[in-house]
C-alpha cells in the first residue's frame, strides 16, 4: 500500500499526518486479526525543503521487528505529476493547498495592488483583486485533482485539510490579511518601500466549502466522502493567543517569501506587530473572523 503526504515541510509535523496513517492500518488490520499490507511512504515538499532533515526523521516511522515500511521521498511541486500512473492508494495533506502554483496573472500583469494602504481603495477593489485569486485557486485545485486521478488506484482516497473560510463572501479579505496589515503599516512608517509593497503578492487564497464542492464536482474524477469545517483556532488556548504569539506564527510561515521580497526585515514585522496589536487587539479579532479549516475526505471510483 502506497501513501504520499503532499506539502510535508520539515520539521517535528513532517511525519504527522503519515505516522497516523501508519498506525491507523496496522490498528485496523489487528481489529480483523489479519496482517497488515507492506507499506511505502512519500514525503513531498518543493525542491527547496530541509529534505536532509526529514530523511532523518523517516527512520521512526520503520519497524525493526514489525511489518515492512519503505519510505521515500518526492520532491517538487504538487501541480505537476509526482507518481505513476494508479500506483498510490492513499493521498493526505495538511494546510499546504491553500497555496496557489502563482500569483494570479491579471494582478501581476496590471501592476494592480493585491492590498492597497487605503483603506478606501482597498474595499473598492476587493472584489476583483479577490475574484482573481479565486479564479487561480479554481484553476489550480482542478488541475491538482486531474494530477491525483491519474495517480490513485480506482478506489484510491485522499484526506486533505484546507485553510479557508466559512462561507463565500469577502470575509476575511485574505487570509495572509493579517500579514499585509503589518507590512501596510510599515510601508506607511518607511520602514519598507511602497513600491515593493505595492507589488507583493502572496500566492495564497482561502476558499469556502463552496468554492471547493463546486471544482470537485466539475471536476468529476472524485465524489466526497465526507467535508467538516472547524474554526481555525479552535481548541487554542486564548491565554495564549497573545500578540507575540500571532506575529511570531506569521514569521514561521510567510519569513521566506517576505524576506526575498522585501529583504530581512522579520524582526522589525515582529516588532511593530507586537506594538500594533498590543494597542489594538480587535485588530487580530477581525483578521481571524471568518477564518475555518476545510477538512476533507473524497475517494477516486
Amino acid at each position: 500500500m502506497v501513501i504520499a503526504d503532499l506539502g510535508c515541510s520539515s520539521g517535528p509535523n513532517a511525519l504527522a499526518l503519515v505516522s497516523v496513517a501508519v498506525e491507523a492500518i496496522h490498528g485496523y488490520c489487528l481489529q480483523l486479526q489479519q496482517p497488515p499490507p507492506e507499506l511505502c511512504v512519500f514525503l513531498n515538499d518543493l525542491p527547496d525543503n530541509d529534505f536532509n532533515t526529514v530523511v532523518k526523521s523517516l527512520v521512526t516511522i520503520r519497524r525493526c521487528n514489525g511489518p515492512v515500511v519503505v519510505t521515500g521521498i518526492a520532491p517538487g511541486s504538487f501541480y505537476e505529476r509526482l507518481f505513476t500512473s494508479s500506483s498510490v492508494h492513499l493521498v493526505c495533506s495538511s494546510s499546504s493547498l491553500h497555496w496557489l502554483s502563482k500569483a494570479p496573472e491579471v494582478l501581476t500583469k496590471n501592476q494592480i495592488p493585491a492590498y492597497y494602504i487605503d483603506e478606501h481603495a482597498r474595499r473598492e477593489k476587493l472584489p476583483m483583486v479577490l475574484g482573481a485569486y479565486a479564479q487561480q485557486f479554481r484553476k489550480d485545485f482542478r488541475h491538482f485533482l486531474k494530477l491525483r486521478a491519474k495517480e490513485l488506484v480506482p478506489g484510491g482516497q485522499m484526506v486533505v485539510s484546507i485553510i479557508g473560510r466559512h462561507s463565500d463572501g469577502f470575509a476575511p479579505f485574505h487570509i495572509w490579511g493579517i500579514l499585509a496589515q503589518v507590512l501596510s503599516l510599515m510601508a506607511s512608517e518607511g520602514v519598507i518601500d511602497k513600491a515593493k509593497f505595492d507589488s507583493f503578492y502572496v500566492p495564497v487564497y482561502g476558499p469556502s466549502k463552496e468554492d471547493i464542492r463546486e471544482v470537485i464536482q466539475e471536476e468529476g474524477s472524485f465524489s466526497i466522502k465526507e467535508f467538516l469545517v472547524h474554526d481555525f483556532l479552535s481548541g487554542l488556548d486564548n491565554t495564549l493567543v497573545t500578540p507575540s504569539w500571532i506575529a511570531n506564527q506569521i514569521r514561521a510561515v510567510y519569513e521566506q517569501i517576505v524576506v526575498q521580497h522585501f529583504g530581512d526585515v522579520m524582526d522589525e514585522f515582529v516588532r511593530i506587530a507586537e506594538r500594533r496589536w498590543s494597542l489594538d487587539r480587535s485588530l487580530l479579532q477581525e483578521e481571524h473572523a471568518g477564518l475555518a479549516m476545510l477538512t476533507l475526505s473524497v475517494t477516486k471510483p
